[in-house]
Formats: C-alpha cells, sequence, structure tokens
C-alpha cells in the first residue's frame, strides 16, 4: 500500500511538471488577435508577461457588434481586462467603438497622438467627444506618444513611428538604406484628414518584427521611406488602411520586404484591387491573409478563400489570431476552418 501511494504521487507529480512546462511553453509566445469589426480595426496583442495591448475599437452603434467581438477575444485569451487601449486616429472606425467596450471589460489606460485634426467633419467630432467625455470621467490614465515614444507594455518592444502628421527622424535597428522602391511609388498631395496622424507603431518580440501604421496615407509613407528606408524588412504587415489605395504604396510595402501581410478589410471596404495587386505581388511575400473577401477585388484578386476569415457571402464574425515565439516563427489560424499555417524562423 505505502509503495502503491508513492508511484502514485511520482506519477501525479510528473502529470503536474508536465503540464507546467506546457503553460511555460504557451506563455512564451505572443498572441494575436485581429478582430472582425467590419472594414474598422481592433487588434489584440496578449504578451507572455501577461500584459495586452488593443489597437483600435471599431465602430458604435450595431446592438455592442464590435465590442463584444473584442471581448470574445480578450476572453478567450484569458484576459480580465485591456492594459492600453491605442486609438491610431480619431476616425469612427477605430475610436467609434470606446464608449461601448468601456461599458463591457475593464480598461487600464488609452494611448493617443493628441488632439482632434480633423474638426470640420461632423462624424469625426462625434467620436472624438465621446472619447473625451470617457477620458473626462477620471477612471482610466491617459498617454500622448510621439514618435521615437516607447509603448509602457511588458513583454515586446512596441515604438512609435508615427503620430500626429510625424514620423520617426531616425532609421531603426535595421533600417537606414537607400529604397530603390521610391521610384515605382507616385508622389500625392498631402492628406488633410485625421489618416495622415495615425499612430503608427513597430513591434519586436525576440526576432519576429511587426508593423502597424493605423490608416497612414500614401504621402506620410513617403516621408518615412524615401529616399531611405526607415523601417528595414518586417515579418508581418498589418496592411494600412484596411487595404484602401489610399496608403500601402510601393515605397513601403516593397521596401519592408514581409513574409506575411494580414488585411483587417470589410466586404466592402478596403480590400481595393490596386492594393491587393500589389500586396501579393511584393518581393518576399509568402502569404497574404484577409478579414474579409474583398467585393471590389473579385475572386481574380483576393487571396485563396482558406486564408480568408469570413468568405463573400458571410458575416459571422470570425477572426484571424497568430501566435509567435521569439525566434521569429509563427502561426496564423483561421477561425472560421481550424486552418493553421506555420512560418519557421528565419
Amino acid at each position: 500500500m505505502k509503495k502503491g501511494f508513492f508511484g502514485f504521487t511520482a506519477i501525479a507529480a510528473l502529470l503536474l511538471f508536465s503540464a507546467g512546462a506546457e503553460s511555460k511553453v504557451a506563455n512564451d509566445k505572443l498572441r494575436i488577435y485581429f478582430v472582425d469589426v467590419e472594414g474598422g480595426q481592433s487588434t489584440l496583442f496578449v504578451t507572455p508577461a501577461g500584459e495586452s495591448l488593443l489597437i483600435d475599437t471599431g465602430w458604435p452603434g450595431n446592438e455592442f457588434r464590435d465590442a463584444d467581438r473584442i471581448v470574445a477575444a480578450a476572453k478567450a485569451a484569458g484576459l480580465k481586462r485591456i492594459d492600453y487601449v491605442l486609438i491610431t486616429h480619431f476616425h469612427m472606425d477605430h475610436v467609434g467603438g470606446v464608449p461601448q467596450l468601456a461599458a463591457r471589460f475593464p480598461i487600464g489606460t488609452f494611448i493617443d497622438h493628441g488632439t482632434n485634426r480633423e474638426p470640420d467633419d461632423t462624424y469625426t467630432v462625434k467620436g472624438y467627444e465621446a472619447y473625451q467625455q470617457l477620458l473626462a470621467s477620471g477612471k482610466y490614465k491617459h498617454l500622448t506618444m510621439k514618435p521615437g515614444d516607447t509603448l509602457p507594455i511588458k513583454g515586446m518592444a512596441a515604438t512609435v513611428i508615427s503620430a500626429d502628421g510625424k514620423v520617426i527622424d531616425k532609421p531603426l535597428a535595421g533600417g537606414g538604406e537607400a529604397n530603390s522602391f521610391c521610384k515605382a511609388s507616385e508622389v500625392r498631395p498631402a492628406d488633410q484628414t485625421e489618416n495622415a496622424r495615425s499612430l503608427g507603431i513597430e513591434i519586436n518580440f525576440g526576432k519576429l518584427r511587426l508593423l502597424d501604421l493605423g490608416d497612414l496615407t500614401w504621402d506620410k509613407e513617403r516621408d518615412l521611406m524615401c529616399p531611405a528606408n526607415k523601417l528595414g524588412k518586417m515579418d508581418v504587415y498589418i496592411v494600412s488602411h484596411h487595404g484602401w489605395e489610399q496608403s500601402s504604396s510601393p515605397a513601403l510595402v516593397d521596401a519592408i520586404h514581409a513574409r506575411v501581410a494580414i488585411m483587417d478589410n470589410g466586404a466592402k471596404k478596403g480590400g481595393s484591387t490596386p492594393i491587393l495587386k500589389t500586396i501579393k505581388a511584393a518581393p518576399g511575400l509568402e502569404a497574404l491573409w484577409q478579414v474579409h473577401f474583398s467585393d471590389e477585388g473579385g475572386p481574380g484578386n483576393n487571396t485563396s478563400e482558406e486564408l480568408i476569415a469570413n468568405p463573400q457571402g458571410t458575416d459571422a464574425g470570425h477572426r484571424l489570431e497568430l501566435v509567435a515565439a521569439k525566434d521569429g516563427s509563427f502561426d496564423v489560424t483561421n477561425e472560421r476552418t481550424g486552418l493553421v499555417r506555420h512560418y519557421a524562423a528565419q
């Protein structure tokens, strides 16, 4: 009996150790959830340190549709609150969902680029004022960021690349080389909307590099990439502006040489045909993943259906998920199908 007892406890201890080891391995990963907010943006990062960053909150209205989808992703990640919510700019598809999300889930700190720079647009002013009213409640911390600043999140390094119409002055590590792709990018007039004010970030997680510039426009991309590429090469590109042709110039897309691009478009918002073509033809690209099938792009320009979370005719709110290791390898999962694609470390 005594021998059996010790045998049982030894097996139990081994099982507990194995479970703990598996948990430790899982906790060494960066998890990213690309939430379907129907052509807005909402991307949730959960670090191995257990801290979280949400970039943008989708739309208002729709009976809490976007807030509920964000909360579902947060709960799937095991979160009890979102530590940081970064608002790239004050257009309604990015800031509009803030009040509803705050009513549904605890939030620690809001991060933004400062003041609304599009005061003549009624819809933008409405979203900005609702956000300011929430900040005025005193329930939340608030940070304003400028290019070169580092986000205070633990478990990954996040550097501000652009904010309030300005971009970084000095190249990041690995950047600074002459950009030959500038020749293929037309020069466009300066954008006067909040898009050009987008607070964009570059994330380093071990050897993995990821870029999210919000809706930063073509003209601001040129400030960042020409004549020298200040960013260097990326592993993952969260496609700017939902894949609209106001962003994602060849000067940016071709030069960053991303292995994977992820587009948070809607069926009828974003996913412009010229940008779908630019990204799919980009040097070094292994795959384009899309949150939605683009009606404009049609069968000839969208990525393959297995890499689309919500194919043509569906509106089920399926998301994409990315899990990354510090060696630079990562997996992307289509929640709709369960398909997982692995991208080995380079």
